[in-house]
């Protein structure tokens, strides 16, 4: 039986699970890495979908810290904008209003977004090279990303799917497979640098 070794996000959360101050720390810096992202924005004129660097900073998430610590992080991020804290992209409301508005199903789909890409990830970094690995996996959590994000948009405009899928799926696609080779080079660096 082969076992698959451990993933540098699997041995991170072991050793800050006993660790609280550290498990804070990461927990932490996941939630500014968000914050962060979330404040470099673009409106677009055609729909109140910005475009931001959040998933680039989901999918990072997910990669680095694995599937239980990064959704765990990304419920405290929606938890603190939830409460005010100015992490949301600029643009919208704020608070509550943010997640409850067009943008909701997005920052809704966080947490399952981060979840499945380390998931997934960390199944497959055994067996192919980091940078294909965290491309596979950021698949399911953009699809994940994007069915949430669409399907809360379409419900609260009562928008049909051409409407929905020309305002918040096929602008944000090009730009998604950026951020997905982005977090992934991200990913494949660090592991290349934790062997020198």
């Amino acid at each position: 039986m082969q076992t698959i070794p451990a993933t540098s996000g699997s041995s991170r959360v072991q050793t800050a699970a006993s660790n609280p101050t550290k498990a804070f720390l990461i927990v932490l810096g996941a939630t500014l890495l968000l914050a962060l992202s979330a404040h470099v924005a673009i409106p677009l004129y055609f729909t109140p979908v910005p475009l931001t660097l959040q998933t680039f900073a989901v999918l990072l998430v997910g990669f680095m810290l694995g599937p239980q610590a990064a959704f765990a992080a990304l419920v405290v991020y929606l938890a603190e904008g939830a409460v005010g804290l100015p992490v949301f992209n600029p643009h919208g409301p704020g608070g509550l209003a943010q997640l409850l508005g067009p943008t909701g199903g997005f920052l809704l789909s966080y947490p399952f977004a981060a979840a499945a890409a380390g998931a997934v990830y960390s199944r497959l970094r055994a067996r192919i090279s980091p940078f294909a690995s965290a491309m596979a996996a950021g698949i399911p959590a953009t699809v994940i990303i994007f069915g949430f994000g669409a399907g809360w948009l379409a419900w609260l405009t009562h928008a049909g799917a051409p409407v929905v899928w020309a305002m918040a799926v096929a602008p944000f696609l090009p730009g998604e497979v950026i951020k997905m080779a982005a977090a992934a080079g991200c990913v494949a660096a660090g592991q290349r640098w934790k062997k020198i």
